[in-house]
């Protein structure tokens, strides 16, 4: 799962908020093996979520642009391109 998330560095437009979530919900699951969320998992989830959106985003902030872009869009403009 994880070797399967985009490449969000160099996108254009940038990466939205919602991109930036979608990978940090996507890298969670894998990490914790999460398969669904429980009452008990949920909370844990959703602190690691928060944390890893944030580190993420300051890591696309800090780091210098690329040459090239990107050779594929992240999921989220693929859904909404189709619609």
């Amino acid at each position: 799962m994880c070797r399967n998330i985009t490449v969000l560095r160099g996108l254009e437009p940038a990466a939205t908020d919602q991109e930036i979530f979608a990978a940090a919900q996507q890298y969670v699951r894998k990490v914790g093996g999460l398969t669904g969320l429980s009452s008990t998992t949920k909370p844990a989830f959703d602190k690691a979520v928060a944390a890893v959106a944030a580190a993420t985003t300051t890591l696309l902030a800090e780091l210098p642009d690329r040459r090239v872009p990107p050779s594929t869009e992240p999921p989220l403009r693929r859904l909404a391109a189709t619609d």
